[in-house]
């Protein structure tokens, strides 16, 4: 699978853990020495700042989608390759996922989990086939891994779709996992689109 474009969820604040933005610069200059353009919640605080200052300054492309309502809460970051600002969360997540080849979840909170059980619950439904993933800072996902792995032995979530969430805690093992993924055959019936 080709990544040419790869959207980043992550906190809008730094976290207690100094590994949390070490890791997330990490990220930022890895896609910008692949050439893969970073999209993200546009934000100039926290992890979504040291994700996108990494990134541009490594010379890469950056496209922040940020709500109206948040450009002055959140503090939109004014030196993007391109601020994208639309008039809702809904817009926003719909714009961050139609613009992406990828997804991965940094350290956040719960609008970071939000927007990544979205996109993972689109991916088992087929309204994308995208690849998932979390990249474990600092066993930082650890506690939502296992509850996942327990929902599964509940029988509430089907280990394929487990499965499709994947995780890492180095940024270039999870893209190499992205790079062979293949989506599971969804039920039929229930694989929406095709794309």
């Amino acid at each position: 699978m080709k990544l040419e474009t790869i959207c980043v969820y992550c906190g809008s604040s730094d976290g207690r853990d100094a590994a949390y933005a070490s890791r997330a610069r990490d990220l930022g200059r890895l896609l910008a020495g692949r050439s893969i353009t970073l999209v993200y919640g546009g934000a100039n605080v926290g992890l979504m700042r040291a994700l996108a200052d990494a990134s541009l300054a490594a010379g890469g492309k950056v496209v922040g989608v940020m709500p109206k309502v948040l450009v002055d809460k959140e503090k939109a970051h004014l030196g993007l390759t391109e601020l994208r600002v639309v008039g809702s969360m809904h817009e926003r997540k719909a714009l961050m996922v139609e613009l992406s080849d990828a997804f991965i979840a940094l350290p956040g909170g719960a609008g970071t989990l939000d927007e990544l059980f979205e996109v993972w619950t689109w991916g088992q439904l087929g309204l994308h086939r995208k690849p998932c993933g979390l990249l474990d800072i600092s066993s930082y996902y650890a506690h939502l891994e296992a509850f996942l792995d327990h929902a599964v032995s509940e029988g509430f979530v089907k280990a394929c779709h487990r499965d499709m969430l994947m995780v890492a805690d180095s940024a270039e093992g999870l893209l190499s996992r992205f790079a062979a993924y293949v989506p599971p055959v969804a039920e039929k019936g229930l694989h929406l689109n095709e794309t």
